[in-house]
């Protein structure tokens, strides 16, 4: 299963009760984190989570409500006593970009590992998540990101029985080992059937709408968007500036088949998107206002 908390929603600007934007994820011990603006560290605390087992940071870009936050969070790692490598992923320009921010935290009791993105899409397998990054469409390099969480076949005893593989085997071969025994070879797919559904989650702020994001958040179980402006007289403004509105969003999200849309990265103009849900509603039903804190565990389906 995989926990996700949204643990900020402003765009541009913190405001009472909304942190600029960050998105945090628990999987088997290990935390990932999407963005990291003003705030996140005390979101984190707030939510009862910890900063100590973050061991990847994703930017989608490097504007300042997006990266603000990551000197202090840093040093409070380090704080925790972290000394295990933290891994960043973010558009070209990375390195320098955090080298320059850690002017105010040059020693820490870790090492930082970059990896920076060059193409439209990429992607990379870390401690059993698998994350895609593709790039969106911003006025900067930008990139939005899904993380799936892959699911092994189901174990069929019947098939071990059938194979006559001895039972002191069965969970080497569930675990993916090849096991030599004499004459004899048993190998995963005689007891494993195929790779069921997994988990899949899909974030991407500050972008126009364009189709790169649906054929990346397709079938997401959670599809996280921004929502900058829920009004319709600022659909120019939107263009403009290359945000998307809450109406786009929920094109994209019913585009995407997905089975539920968070909006977030609201303009500090809209100080109640509630007020702004019921248009979206009509296209994509299941579409949901986020909020500092908002969370869900997502979990496999349990009738695969």
């Amino acid at each position: 299963m995989l926990d996700v908390c949204l643990l900020g929603t402003s765009g541009m600007m913190p405001l009472p009760g909304r942190w600029l934007t960050a998105l945090m994820t628990r999987y088997n011990g290990s935390s990932l984190l999407i963005d990291c603006g003003e705030g996140t560290q005390i979101a984190i605390r707030e939510k009862g989570w910890s900063v100590h087992s973050i061991d990847i940071i994703c930017f989608t870009h490097y504007h300042g409500d997006h990266i603000s936050g990551l000197p202090g969070l840093l040093l409070s790692m380090g704080n925790a006593d972290r000394t295990e490598p933290v891994t960043l992923i973010g558009p070209k320009g990375l390195e320098r970009v955090v080298n320059a921010l850690r002017v105010i935290a040059p020693e820490l009791p870790f090492s930082l590992k970059f990896i920076e993105l060059a193409q439209p899409e990429e992607s990379f397998e870390i401690n059993g998540y698998v994350i895609n990054a593709f790039q969106v469409k911003h006025n900067v390099i930008c990139y939005g990101y899904s993380l799936m969480i892959r699911r092994g076949g189901r174990f069929f005893v019947e098939k071990a029985l059938e194979n006559q593989i001895p039972q002191k085997y069965w969970n080497r071969l569930q675990k993916g080992d090849t096991i030599s025994e004499g004459d004899e070879i048993y190998t995963p797919d005689m007891v494993i059937g195929p790779e069921r559904r997994g988990i899949k989650l899909t974030y991407c702020t500050d972008s126009r709408p364009i189709k790169a994001i649906a054929d990346n958040a397709e079938g997401s179980d959670l599809f996280i968007c921004e929502g900058m402006y829920g009004e319709n007289e600022k659909d120019m403004k939107a263009r403009e500036y290359k945000h998307m509105t809450f109406v786009e969003a929920a094109n994209l999200a019913k585009s995407a088949q997905v089975k539920e849309l968070w909006l977030t990265h609201y303009s500090p103009s809209l100080i109640r998107p509630e007020d702004y849900i019921g248009e979206a509603k009509r296209i994509f039903q299941k579409v949901k206002p986020g909020k500092d804190g908002k969370s869900i565990t997502l979990e496999f389906d349990k009738d695969e």
